[in-house]
């Protein structure tokens, strides 16, 4: 499995980009993954769903399956969030996993940054980021290659060029 991040402040168009490479690099005959970090609770679950209730009433992991998908629900009861590896792991086999936040891995990554989100860049402080995808390309000076957010083609070619195929340290 290689691995590729996408790094970025809320807001500055990460999970819309990601969104829009999919279906280029699946194209590319790549079977295609995504761990996502959510700095909130989140649930997936809807309640007085059989698979809430049976949570609720203490289950550690409930597994949903159907003929289309599955989802695993675990719930962690105060052990220790994932690290970024072993949410890894924890995926199927595929050729490239895409990783959304996790800012600080040490993954190659893209920063996907907004000047309207006015914050600053994460590239200057993180050696792991290999370019910045932007809406303003014109206007941001870099050493780093500059993508527009738009040239979807050009960001997917960079992923499968850049994507590590070594291991992530936790």
């Amino acid at each position: 499995m290689r691995v590729f991040g996408f790094a970025g402040w809320s807001g500055s168009g990460k999970t819309t980009l990601i969104e829009a490479l999919v279906p280029r690099l699946v194209a590319r005959g790549l079977a295609v993954s995504l761990v996502k970090h959510a700095h909130h609770d989140f649930d997936i679950d809807q309640p007085g769903k059989d698979s809430y209730r049976h949570r609720q009433a203490g289950c550690t992991e409930v597994l949903v399956s159907s003929a289309v998908r599955y989802a695993l629900i675990h719930e962690l009861r105060g052990a220790a969030e994932l690290t970024l590896g072993a949410a890894l792991r924890r995926l199927g086999p595929c050729d490239l996993a895409l990783v959304e936040g996790w800012k600080r891995a040490p993954v190659p990554k893209i920063e996907v940054w907004r000047e309207v989100v006015d914050k600053p860049r994460l590239a200057p402080g993180d050696p792991w980021v290999r370019a910045v995808a932007t809406d303003a390309p014109e206007r941001l000076e870099s050493s780093l290659p500059v993508f527009d957010l738009r040239d979807v083609d050009a960001i997917a070619t960079f992923v499968v060029q850049n994507a590590s195929a070594g291991p992530v340290v936790d």
